[in-house]
Formats: structure tokens, sequence, C-alpha cells
């Protein structure tokens, strides 16, 4: 997906890509590839010490022991991915356009236009209706929710203003997501401060 043409959001480094053994133009992203792999690895590790674990008396038994090659396993699996993985985000090119277009189809915003209407005083219930009519009309007529005209937004509801277009921006939606994990940029820096201190 990553060297797709259609879609291209980020281009890994050769440092961590292989070519085709046919198509000269080909990119594999081998590094990411294994290191997806390694995922199911450690999911098996953890299914094996959870049926170890299973069922087990009050106190210690001696199938416990059976635990410790999965543990080890499993820490030496994330050591080893983290030292490949952490340079490659860091060579990591993010085509910005490209993401940046991905977002604005689809009608994303479209909650964040029923919050609009909600906090307008209309019931959830009836913005929701709304908002699928005006997505539908989007639809038939091959628009998105920021080229509408206010007239065009009057006749789904007389509650919708000019301030409508500043709530149903990217930005204003990645802002509204406010709690602890949203997307708002407060949000994402207090992870990305706790990432850094638990590291």
């Amino acid at each position: 997906m990553s060297s797709c043409q259609d879609f291209k959001f980020i281009e890994l480094s050769d440092d961590f890509c292989t070519g085709s053994s046919i198509m000269p133009q080909k990119k594999n992203p081998d590094v990411a590839e294994k290191m997806r792999g390694k995922g199911g690895r450690v999911y098996g590790n953890l299914m094996a010490i959870l049926t170890i674990m299973k069922g087990l008396p009050l106190s210690y038994n001696t199938d416990m022991s059976e635990d410790k090659e999965t543990v080890y396993d499993s820490m030496d699996t994330l050591q080893a991915g983290l030292k490949i993985i952490a340079p490659m985000i860091e060579k990591m090119k993010i085509n910005e356009d490209k993401t940046r277009d991905a977002a604005d189809r689809g009608f994303s915003t479209a909650t964040d236009m029923a919050d609009y209407l909600v906090r307008k005083g209309i019931p959830f219930r009836d913005a929701h209706h709304v908002v699928g009519s005006v997505v539908n009309y989007c639809i038939k007529h091959g628009k998105k929710l920021n080229q509408l005209t206010l007239d065009e937004y009057h006749s789904f509801h007389p509650q919708i203003e000019n301030d409508i277009y500043e709530d149903i921006t990217l930005e204003a939606s990645v802002g509204a997501r406010q709690s602890y994990g949203g997307t708002a940029p407060d949000a994402v820096t207090k992870q990305i401060a706790l990432a850094k201190s638990l590291l």
C-alpha cells in the first residue's frame, strides 16, 4: 500500500527495502513485512502462556516453568524489532499532500457536522438524519461537505450558518478529539511525552 501509486502515503528508504526479481520498478518493504510477521510470533507466545496458565490450582506448579521460553523469546523479538523499526521510521518520508487529500475524501467530517448541529440544540437523532441527507445529496451531486453553499445547507436545516465551514475542516475535526489518547495536538503531545518517559 505504501508503494502503490494510487496511495503512496509514505515512502520507505531503500535501506529497508529490496527490489523485485521481475519488476524493476517495484520496491518491496521487506523490513516492515518481516516485523508484521514477528507480531504473529509474539501473539503465538501469548497464546502459549495463556494455555500454560489456564486451569492452575492455587499455588505454583512446575508446568509454569514452560512460560520462560516464550517470555524470553518475546522480549528478544521485541528488542530486535525496535532496533530495526526505529531507524526505518526515522528515514521514512510522508507524502503530506496525498495523505491530506485522502483524509478529505469519504465525508470523514460528517460526525463533526452532527456535533455542530447538536451544539445548536438539535437532538442527535435528528442531527444524524440531517447529516445523512446532506451526505446523500453530496454523493448524488459529486460534492464535498465544504463545497455546499449556505443555501444548499439551509434546504436541510435552517439553523446551519456560516460557522459550519469552520467546524467541518480536517483541522477542526482532529482538534476536537481532546480526550486521553485523542487526535488533538495537545493530546498527541502528551502521548509522545508519556512514550518518551517510558522509553
